[in-house]
């Protein structure tokens, strides 16, 4: 795929255009799972997910991309990175069966946080006394959503924030993929990985749908997934990051709409009180980062 990124307000109306769809398509993945795990076992739900995304990216990426596709710079990596994403998929199935959408949804948006406590910790970036109120802010947020020692908190819940925890550090070896891996190679390996670990699993879990809308969902979970892996890939040459990283959280609206349109929950004041702080903690971190200068070039 030739890069065809350049800051014109048409390249970034299209970019986020492309990333609104990419939080509609997330959305309806966790609306579709939370659907299906129901009635169906919670490893056949993520296998047919990824099954589905496999096929998607082959399909798309083949013609264009060729020998590149199975080039792997960086193999253990790759690897490692399909079984994160494996089990942080499973990690969120297995929490949709027993929480809102909203929840779930609003315990993803306290990733931005947990990357710039590990870029602090690990990577020895240093936070001025801002960033650090807005990371303990956001971990208030947290709180205020898992509710300990209330009658309102689900040890589901800490799944959730497991997975939030495993989706950091995948972000972070995204970050580092990304300067050698081509992204297509880099998506589809992470699915097809996900789909080849979680196999025999599916296998003898599997339980056949009872009804022809049970095999729709599951064809719309794949597929909704698949797309917004790729479309958010596409936003990317379109629009920078610092465009597009806001408009990634109107995905929690999504959610609570589809959680009370799907299954007639409406979150609770707590949910949504934490929810606004950790979205606006993760915002302000974000926009701290694009105010930081380009590091200074080889030639300089």
């Amino acid at each position: 795929m030739s890069q065809i990124f350049s800051d014109s307000a048409r390249h970034r109306r299209i970019g986020i255009a492309l990333v609104t769809i990419t939080t509609l398509m997330f959305a309806v993945l966790d609306a579709s799972a939370k659907w299906l795990v129901v009635s169906l076992p919670v490893l056949q739900v993520v296998w047919v997910r990824f099954f589905m995304h496999s096929v998607f990216s082959i399909v798309v990426f083949a013609p264009s991309v060729r020998g590149d596709l199975l080039r792997w710079r960086h193999p253990r990596l790759q690897l490692l990175r399909g079984l994160m994403l494996a089990s942080m998929t499973g990690l969120n199935f297995w929490a949709l069966q027993y929480l809102q959408l909203a929840e779930t949804g609003a315990m993803q948006f306290s990733v931005p946080i947990m990357i710039a406590l590990f870029s602090a910790w690990w990577l020895g970036e240093r936070l001025d006394a801002k960033r650090w109120l807005a990371i303990f802010s956001g971990f208030v947020g947290v709180l205020i959503i898992i509710r300990p020692g209330s009658q309102s908190f689900h040890p589901a819940i800490l799944l959730t924030a497991l997975n939030a925890f495993i989706y950091a550090l995948f972000n972070m070896m995204t970050r580092y993929l990304v300067r050698t891996e081509h992204p297509a190679t880099t998506q589809l390996t992470s699915a097809v990985v996900a789909t080849l670990v979680l196999t025999p699993f599916a296998l003898l879990q599997w339980k056949m749908p009872a009804t022809q809308l049970e095999w729709v969902i599951m064809a719309l979970a794949g597929l909704s997934g698949g797309i917004g892996h790729y479309f958010v890939a596409l936003a990317h040459r379109y629009a920078s990051a610092a465009v597009l990283g806001p408009f990634l959280y109107q995905q929690i609206i999504y959610m609570t709409v589809l959680g009370w349109l799907v299954f007639g929950q409406v979150p609770d004041p707590s949910v949504v009180l934490g929810a606004t702080v950790v979205v606006c903690s993760g915002l302000y971190l974000l926009w701290r980062e694009f105010q930081r200068p380009d590091p200074p070039s080889a030639s300089a």
